[in-house]
Formats: structure tokens, sequence, C-alpha cells
């Protein structure tokens, strides 16, 4: 934190008279402010506070996410839900909160970065520091005599150096040679924050101007990429609709490959989606087997398949035998084995409407009186499901999810003994409702895909950032800096002929042991230019 004592001040920032002392101007609180903003202290918590924001997004389902799992939970917890739509915590990833934190780290993570940019540009380019004065006092150090000029001398250790890789400096007023290398060091280190922007303006653009949305569709049913045709859909907050491709698909054939024996008996193993789609309507029709993390890509449109489940096909007819509803009804999974959940809405039924919530068991199998789903695959398929009769809630005109029965206006349909009434069918079975109702019947079964739809204009900018950033922080991490400095000066011992002494001593920053090496490696390459004494008497 800045220290904001007035007595430090300089002249021009002297407070007013009439000021008290403490008093801050709308300028220096904003300045002070921005100083807070900007600290790398500051950016830390904003980041912990967003990884501590995104927990309730991680528990708690998410309307642009999977909207089916959303409307699920808020039946099953009718208390909970008023309050957690008032939190926004049906969409954290778009409240007012989460929102506010992100902006801040932005804003915090800019104001820290962008000033260290030209800190470390300073840094890549500087020339090495000039030598110490006493060479013999660092604690790897070596020396030796030569009968050899420092004129001489100078060059020759200036060329060895620069064979090394290292970046030199001569001084010949002073009779030194300084010497550094590891600079990519400061380059990884600005790399790594340039890459970090990269990637905040990748995901800004994503945020902006992309779109994700998701539709459920019945095997041998197509979609239309319009938004009238998505269940759910999620705009950045400058998407345009006419971005939109105009393409168009038909799931054909779906095939799942299921685990038979082991630990995981009865789960879905591999899946396969069977397209035929085209780009736009003037375009030839094309083939695609969409799969798990293997979209289909349409100009900058992906379509992924993420998830699957059953459509049973059931027919209600009323009290006067007119059919009131009749096709494949979406089952939401409840488990991993495809037990699953559905509701079906006979508005049209007469002389009262009728509603229809329960379960489908893919394989079916009765153990010790109680009903169970074996597993996944539709080997026994059977509904079971209780009967309201009433008003279902379809036509008033309010928006309702075709997943959910509002029962208030219904009331159970009983058996003659009182008891609750539930169809229980497999499949080509019928059964005919109390008090004249109408009757049930459960035609078959078809199989619906989860597909979801997106466009993410700065992904590629986002994942060049990621790279990036990998990238400058293992150049950072691992280039070792290091430097060296030579000086020439008066020979330990003095006489006719007496030449030069040499003094060669480094400085490892980053510490990781291996300098006397390196050291005795560019004396002995220094000492075949500039011999020894003793060499040279020789």
């Amino acid at each position: 934190m800045a220290d904001l004592r007035l007595d430090d001040a300089t002249p021009e920032e002297a407070p007013e008279p009439g000021r008290r002392p403490g008093e801050l101007t709308v300028l220096e609180a904003l300045r002070w402010a921005w100083r807070q903003l900007t600290s790398m202290r500051t950016a830390l918590i904003l980041l912990l506070l967003l990884a501590l924001a995104a927990v309730p997004g991680s528990v708690i389902p998410q309307r642009g996410v999977d909207s089916l799992k959303t409307v699920r939970w808020q039946t099953q917890h009718p208390d909970l839900t008023p309050i957690y739509e008032k939190l926004q915590l049906f969409s954290v990833y778009t409240s007012v909160w989460f929102s506010a934190i992100y902006i801040l780290l932005l804003i915090s993570l800019i104001g820290c970065i962008v000033p260290r940019l030209a800190v470390y540009w300073r840094a890549m380019r500087k020339q090495p520091p000039p030598a110490p004065r006493h060479l013999d006092r660092l604690p790897d150090h070596t020396s030796y005599d030569t009968t050899v000029g420092a004129s001489s001398v100078l060059p020759s250790a200036a060329a060895v150096l620069r064979d090394r890789g290292y970046r030199v400096l001569v001084d010949d007023e002073a009779g030194t040679v300084s010497a550094e290398r590891g600079y990519l060091r400061e380059a990884g280190n600005l790399l790594f924050h340039v890459a970090v922007l990269i990637v905040l303006v990748g995901f800004a653009m994503g945020g902006l101007f992309g779109y994700k949305g998701g539709v459920i569709v019945v095997v041998g049913s197509g979609f239309s990429n319009n938004l009238t045709q998505y269940d759910d859909f999620v705009p950045g907050s400058l998407f345009n609709p006419d971005w939109m491709e105009d393409f168009s698909f038909t799931i054909d054939r779906f095939d799942v490959e299921w685990i038979e024996s082991g630990r995981g008996k009865g789960l879905a193993r591999k899946f396969v989606s069977a397209l035929r789609y085209r780009e736009s309507p003037e375009s030839p029709e094309r083939t695609y087997d969409l799969r798990v993390n293997h979209p289909l890509t349409i100009g900058r449109t992906e379509v992924f398949l993420i998830g699957h489940g059953y459509a049973p096909v059931i027919t209600v007819r009323d009290g006067n035998g007119d059919i009131a509803y009749s096709g494949p009804t979406i089952f939401l999974p409840e488990d991993l084995n495809f037990l699953s959940f559905g509701v079906v809405k006979a508005s049209a039924a007469a002389p009262t409407q009728l509603g229809l919530e329960g379960f489908f068991y893919p394989t079916y199998l009765k153990v010790d009186g109680n009903p169970i789903n074996v597993m996944g695959d539709d080997r026994n398929p059977t509904l079971s499901m209780l009967v309201y009769a009433g008003d279902v809630g379809l036509d008033d005109g309010s928006p309702q999810s075709v997943f959910v029965l509002d029962k208030s206006e219904t009331e159970q349909v009983r058996s003659p003994d009182g008891k609750p009434f539930r169809v229980d069918l497999q499949v080509g079975q019928g059964i005919t409702l109390p008090d004249r109702l109408g009757s049930v019947s459960f035609e078959g079964v078809e199989t619906w895909n989860k597909v979801q739809i997106s466009r993410t204009p700065g992904k590629w900018l986002t994942l060049a950032g990621v790279v990036l950033a990998l990238v400058g922080m293992l150049g950072s991490l691992f280039i070792r800096p290091r430097r060296v400095w030579v000086r020439v000066g008066p020979p330990t011992e003095q006489g006719p002929g007496a030449g030069t002494m040499v003094e060669v001593a480094g400085l490892d920053r980053s510490g990781n042991g291996d300098l006397p090496t390196e050291l005795a490696a560019i004396e002995a390459a220094l000492q075949a230019q500039v011999p020894r004494v003793s060499e040279e008497s020789s």
C-alpha cells in the first residue's frame, strides 16, 4: 500500500491552505484507489474471489449449461428456487456480482501487466553491469598471470565470452570486460505477460460476440440453425443473430455400445450420431459421424454431441375416444443407467385435460416386488406413470417447461379402491383410465440426442495466448541468467618482464550451482589465447 503521509509530499503536492492534515483531493483519492486496484496483492485477492464465486456454478445447475437439469432441480426444490433466483445462482457466470469481480480482476491484471511490460523490455535490452570493485570477494573467482598486455587480453576475453553466448561490454579505461547471458529469461517474462493479455482479449471476444445454445433432437428428426429451434440459447453481449450460419442437419441413426460385463456393466461406452447436413440451403448434402469431443465444424460454428436418452412414443385418447396427445416424449435420465423421468400434457383431452408423470425403465426388472432398472440399453422398456385430471396449465399462455407438470389445478386419478391409479405399460400395451377419462398406450421407443451449438470467435486467440504463456513461463523458469567479469591489472609478482594479472569472476543469479564449472571453461578458453606465465616460459 502506498504511504500517504503528507510529510513526504513534494512542494507541488503539499496540502492547499485550509485542507486538514491527511485529507486527499478527489484526484489524489482516485490515484490512491487506482494504485490499490492495480497492485499484485489486489489481483491475487480478486482471483481468489473469482474462484470462490465460481463454486456455486459447479454445484448448482446452470441455465446456460444445462437448462433441463436446472428445471428438474427447481421442481425438486420449490422453497429454495425463489431465493436462488434472486441471488442469480442459476446463472452464476452472467450474474451481476460475478461480472463485477471478473471486470475488476480484468482491470487489475491489465494495470499490473502493462507497466511491467516496459520494465521487462528495458531489462531485456540493457547492457551488462560494470564489474564490481573487488572481484576476489565474489564466491566464484579465479585469476592467473600472463605476460600479454592488457590491450590484447581484453579483446581476447570479449571474443571468448561472445562465443559462449554472452552479451559483452568492454571498458578499456577500467580494464574490464562485463558479460551477461540469460536475457531470454526477461523475454520469457515479457512473453508471459503479453500472453495473459492475449488470453483476456480472446475470452472477451468469445463472451461479447459468440453464443452457445442447446437443443434435443429425436433421432430421425432435424434441426435448422435459427433462434426458434433452440431449447436454450445464451448469446454474447454484442451478438448479432445475422452472424449465425444458415446450416441444417438431420440425425439419421444413433449407435450405442454398452458395457455387457465387469465393473461398468450397463453403462454406455461409446456412442455415435450419423448426421446428414447442409452448410447452407444451396450447398450439397454431406454426412458426418458426430461423436463426443469430435464436433462438426460449419464455418465458425461447432456442433457438439453432449448427451442422449429415450423418448417413449405415447398416445393418449380422451373420454370421447379422440387422440389428445401422440408422439415421442422426451424423458430425462436420472442416473447412469438411464432411469428417466418424463411428463405428458394432454391439454386437448375432453371433457377434462389429462397429465401424466413418471418413469421410463429401459431394462425393467422387479426384485422383491420393487421395480428397478438394470442397464441403459432398452431391452425391456417399461413405463410407470401417475395420472392427473384437470387444468394442466397449457392454455393460459404462460411459459412453462415441458418437463414439469403443474398439478395445482389438477386432481390425482385414483383406482376404485382409492389408491393412486398407475399406468404400468410395456411396448405395445394400453390401459383404460378410470371414470371414462380415456386411455393410454405405449407405442414404442425412440432415441434423442442433446446437441450443443456454439460460436466462439476468440478461441484460437485464447489458445495461442495459453501456448505463448506456457512458453514464456518455461523460459522464465529454466533459463539461468549469469554474469561474468574479466579484469586485467598488475601481476601478483612485480619484476622484470612482469605482464598482466587476469581475474575472472562470476555471479549466478539463479543459484543452480554449476558456475565454477562455467568459469573453469571460460578460463581454459581464455588461456588458449592468453597463456599463463609458466606456459609462455616453457
